[in-house]
C-alpha cells in the first residue's frame, strides 16, 4: 500500500505503531493464558477418561450380563432403571470466552421390584449413573476445549498480524517517510544556499 511522504502520515505511523507496541502485550498475554488453560483442561479430562476405565473394567464381570440382558424379564432392563432428567451447566469466563461449565446431572428417580433383578443390581445401577456423569463432564470439557481452541487460533492470528506484518510495516513507512523528508530538507538547505549565493553574486 502506497504512504504519502509528509509530516503528517508520519506521526500517523507512529501513533499506529504505539497503539501495536501497546495492544501486542496483552494479545501475547492472552494467547499464553489460553494455552494454560487447554493444557489443564485436556489434563483434567484425561483424568475422567483414566477414571471411567477403571469404572468399566470393574463393571467388566457384568458386561456380558447387559449385553445379553437375558437375566431380566421384558420391560426391565438396566437402561430402563438409568434414564437421565437433566444436565445441568452454568457459563464460565476464560480469557473473556464465554464457555459451558458442568454443575450437576439428575437423573430420573425410577423405583424397581427387586424381585425382577439380581442382587448386584444397586451396584451397577450405581456405576452406570457414575459413568453417565463422566461422560457428560467430559463432553462439557470437550466443548471447553473446542471453544478456547477457536478463540486461541483467533489470538494467534492477531499476535502474528501484529508481529509480522503490522509493526514491521509502520517501522518501515516511519523510515522511508524520515529518509524522503530528510532529503528533502537537505534539498531545501541547498537550494538556499544556491539562491543565497547567486543573490550575492547580483549585488
Amino acid at each position: 500500500m502506497a504512504v504519502k511522504l509528509t509530516k503528517n502520515e508520519q506521526k500517523k505511523q507512529k501513533d499506529a505503531l504505539k497503539q501495536y507496541e501497546r495492544y501486542l502485550p496483552t494479545l501475547q498475554l492472552k494467547k499464553q493464558q489460553l494455552q494454560m488453560v487447554i493444557r489443564q483442561i485436556q489434563a483434567r479430562r484425561a483424568e475422567l477418561d483414566a477414571e471411567k476405565n477403571r469404572r468399566e473394567e470393574a463393571l467388566s464381570r457384568w458386561i456380558a450380563v447387559f449385553n445379553e440382558n437375558t437375566v431380566f424379564a421384558g420391560g426391565t432392563g438396566l437402561e430402563e432403571l438409568v434414564q437421565i432428567d437433566l444436565i445441568k451447566r452454568g457459563v464460565g469466563n476464560i480469557a473473556g470466552v464465554s464457555i459451558p461449565v458442568f454443575e450437576d446431572l439428575r437423573f430420573k428417580d425410577i423405583s424397581y421390584d427387586f424381585a425382577d433383578y439380581p442382587l448386584w443390581v444397586d451396584a451397577a445401577v450405581y456405576e452406570l449413573k457414575e459413568l453417565a456423569r463422566l461422560d457428560a463432564m467430559n463432553a462439557t470439557l470437550s466443548r471447553q476445549i473446542f471453544l478456547l481452541e477457536k478463540e486461541l487460533r483467533s489470538t494467534s492470528q492477531r499476535v502474528n498480524l501484529f508481529e509480522k506484518v503490522k509493526i514491521p510495516e509502520a517501522k518501515e513507512n516511519i523510515r522511508r517517510i524520515g529518509i524522503y523528508l530528510g532529503d528533502q530538507q537537505t534539498s531545501a538547505v541547498v537550494r538556499g544556499k544556491i539562491a543565497k549565493k547567486k543573490l550575492e553574486k547580483a549585488q
